[in-house]
């Protein structure tokens, strides 16, 4: 049997022309088909230099508008109830404290 498979390939071999060796079939990508390597570099390069260009002027137009300043709102007094002493006095631990000498 295994006689019987090398005959028909060494048969098939030789119908094809001879033991020469076949090339691999080469492989063609999509972004290659039509157009040239250097061709799509150049083109991503000018997108990418566009794009760079465009978010500068969209960045320096957006921070040079103005922006609305509003009023401060009113020192509510319910916004420092202090029902129970601090542990390290009666002033809050980051506030201005009075210096008694």
């Amino acid at each position: 049997m295994a006689m019987a498979m090398v005959r028909s390939g060494a048969l098939r071999t030789a119908l094809r022309g001879g033991s020469r060796a076949s090339a691999p079939p080469k492989r063609s990508f999509a972004s290659s088909a039509h157009h040239d390597d250097a061709h799509e570099t150049a083109k991503w390069e000018k997108i990418t230099y566009l794009g760079i260009a465009t978010c500068t002027i969209l960045a320096i137009y957006n921070l040079s508008k103005g922006h609305p300043h509003y009023e401060q709102p009113p020192p509510y007094p319910y916004l420092h109830i202090r029902n129970k002493e601090f542990p390290w006095g009666p002033d809050g631990l980051f506030e201005a404290k009075p210096h008694h000498h």
